[in-house]
């Protein structure tokens, strides 16, 4: 295989799909910037990632084009089946050194997981982000652990901090004047005005952190953060002028629900579509920013999902 001895068998510990519809978030925004990460052409039936070591213990990520022999051995894997992954030599599209992601399990019977010797030529060893610092990698890592733990996390939000104490949901007038001016308005507001999940301006948000610290609470009020406004505004934006593949992402959640995943220029959402949002950003590190539910999140969220491919 292209990078790697052709003699020396890969021990597979892992693989996964880099699609439109599904591909590692630490690789980039949307499906086309996380090819490009790769060097890779974004086409439209995407490719399979398969991650292990050589017999000299070398990571290597494997490319390969047989997206459906990948697919089976995930789906075999998640139900906690056996499968042999063994890609044809013909589906190889090119062999990167390095992982992408950090992985706990290592080939036995192989020395420790290193980056191969390349002596300078090629590309450089792939590397997982630095879990000490925050940026656009680890915001999207963050984003993508709280969708496959939206329970937890759903339970660290308190709803009361959505709701004035008159019993008005918190930002539901200004939600509604934005809504009654249609899905193109600016969801901002005036700084003393309630954003959607925001409140008035004495009675701040409520948030947590995602890192490696597990969740704190703490985090600036998210209906007054211009970090907020612009995220949600460029979100309705996607609903004009459709992004790039792989911006929106919706995967099943329930019977009638979808988990959304949307991600933009310094900002990742995550989003239940019978419930509220939570926001990323770049320039707050670790900070998890909800926007309550009110007349116009329920839409917006409905039209991402009818933007995001939903694979069989």
């Amino acid at each position: 295989m292209a990078g790697a001895d052709a003699d020396d068998a890969l021990l597979v510990l892992t693989a996964m799909l880099l699609t439109p519809a599904r591909f590692p978030s630490v690789l980039g925004d949307d499906y086309v910037a996380a090819c490009a990460a790769l060097a890779l052409e974004p086409y439209e039936e995407g490719y399979g990632l398969v991650l292990g070591q050589d017999g000299e213990g070398a990571r290597w990520t494997v490319v390969v084009d047989d997206v459906s022999l990948v697919a089976v051995a995930i789906a075999a894997w998640d139900c906690g089946m056996a499968h042999d992954l063994s890609p044809d030599e013909r589906s190889v599209v090119c062999a990167l050194p390095g992982w992408p992601l950090a992985l706990t399990v290592a080939a036995p019977g192989v020395p420790a997981p290193h980056d191969p010797e390349t002596d300078g030529l090629g590309p450089a060893p792939l590397a997982p982000p630095d879990p000490e610092s925050w940026g656009p990698a680890q915001r999207r890592l963050g984003a993508d652990e709280i969708a496959e733990r939206w329970a937890l996390w759903r339970e660290q939000i308190d709803d009361a901090a959505f709701v004035r104490p008159d019993g008005e949901r918190r930002g539901e007038a200004a939600e509604a004047a934005e809504a009654a001016e249609g899905a193109g308005s600016d969801w901002a507001g005036s700084e003393n005005s309630g954003g959607p999940g925001g409140g008035s301006g004495d009675e701040p948000g409520s948030g947590s952190t995602v890192g490696g610290g597990g969740a704190e609470s703490g985090a600036p009020a998210a209906g007054h953060h211009p970090g907020v406004r612009r995220a949600l505004s460029e979100a309705v934006a996607y609903t004009r002028t459709p992004p790039p593949p792989g911006r929106i992402r919706s995967v099943f959640a329930s019977a009638d629900t979808r988990t959304l995943r949307v991600d933009g220029a310094g900002w990742s959402m995550v989003a239940r579509t019978d419930d509220i949002a939570l926001i990323l950003l770049d320039e707050e590190p670790g900070a998890v920013l909800p926007v309550g539910r009110g007349p116009a999140l329920p839409g917006l969220l409905e039209a991402l999902d009818a933007l995001a491919p939903h694979p069989a």
